[in-house]
């Protein structure tokens, strides 16, 4: 009698798309392990990641107000949750496989640094090579996790997370494309939201182009770009937008880098949490005894190490470790 998984890989060959990633036609894992009964290679991926330390300290991590006070203000977690759940609609109607695409969304920030993008910023210095969050997140699932044995994740899902930046090669599956799309598709129109929540936009303020193409909401927004994607990739050979759409995202997205991300009234803090991540690290290096065992079991030099300690910060816990090193405490009388 076949398993539970063997019939999902059924269902899979006999509904997926001829160009979608069969669980059954994985390329496999560095490490050769039995067969679940019940899920599917991609699924016990996906399941793995959930259930990481590197996940649930994505609660704490700036998405891009620092430390932020409100609780409706998005963070790493839930835009990597919207991520999964734009990459999932679209994999559905194309017809992809589903599982696949939510083990890439959800593992590809687990590399991140707290602060966001500047926490990359400020380690690359020490590194002598940029410091990649996509290269990060695939150390920690190879290495980091498990108390250092890593979690032996297929092929398919490694090289969409590496991949899923666009400044890195283009990832070899369609299921990880779509996860490149999403990424951007969620952050950009996200973070609108949160700016205009913070009071740092107004919503007339948005480029009345990219509205025009878009939508003058957040949901519209996202319904007009999913619904252009699935159209345009479409028996395609590749994932993409169509050239009007993709250009007004690409409006939008450089007016937020000019007016949200780089805004000059949040430089100040920004040079804040550079200098906090380049304390710590420089602490470290001389004090690496400090740092707990898992991180010296990781292969690599001694930079390296510190490194994959201070990224795996959340936000709260770097403040808190800096002002444990470097600030003055109170006296218990």
């Amino acid at each position: 009698m076949r398993t539970p998984r063997e019939r999902s890989e059924q269902i899979e060959a006999e509904t997926l798309s001829p160009r979608a990633v069969l669980a059954s036609g994985s390329k496999g894992r560095e490490r050769d392990e039995p067969q679940d009964a019940i899920r599917t290679v991609f699924q016990r991926d996906r399941d793995r990641i959930v259930h990481t330390k590197s996940f649930r300290r994505l609660k704490h991590k700036t998405q891009v107000f620092l430390a932020p006070e409100g609780d409706h203000y998005r963070v790493r977690l839930t835009h990597t949750l919207d991520v999964s759940q734009i990459a999932r609609t679209v994999a559905r109607a194309l017809r992809l496989n589903e599982d696949l695409t939510e083990a890439i969304a959800l593992g590809h920030d687990l590399g991140h640094t707290p602060f966001g993008h500047l926490g990359e910023e400020a380690l690359t210095p020490f590194l002598g090579r940029p410091f990649r969050h996509s290269e990060q997140s695939l150390r920690v699932v190879d290495f980091l996790e498990d108390d250092g044995r890593g979690l032996n994740l297929t092929w398919e899902v490694r090289d969409g997370i590496v991949h899923h930046p666009w400044s890195m090669p283009s990832p070899s599956t369609l299921e990880a494309q779509i996860v490149r799309f999403a990424d951007r598709i969620a952050y950009v129109n996200h973070d609108v939201d949160d700016a205009i929540r913070a009071g740092v936009l107004r919503p007339d303020e948005l480029p009345p182009d990219a509205v025009a193409v878009l939508g003058d909401t957040h949901s519209r927004r996202i319904n007009t770009l999913v619904t252009d994607i699935v159209t345009s990739s479409d028996d395609a050979a590749e994932i993409g937008l169509s050239p009007h759409v993709a250009a007004a995202l690409e409006e939008l997205r450089d007016f937020m880098f000019a007016e949200v991300y780089l805004r000059e009234g949040a430089r100040i803090d920004h040079e804040k949490a550079v200098k906090v991540i380049r304390d710590l690290f420089a602490y470290f290096l001389e004090h690496p005894h400090e740092m707990p065992a898992e991180y010296h079991r990781a292969p690599g030099d001694l930079p390296t190490q510190v490194s994959d300690f201070i990224a795996g910060m959340t936000d709260r816990y770097a403040l808190s470790t800096y002002e444990r090193l470097f600030l003055p405490q109170g006296w218990l009388l």
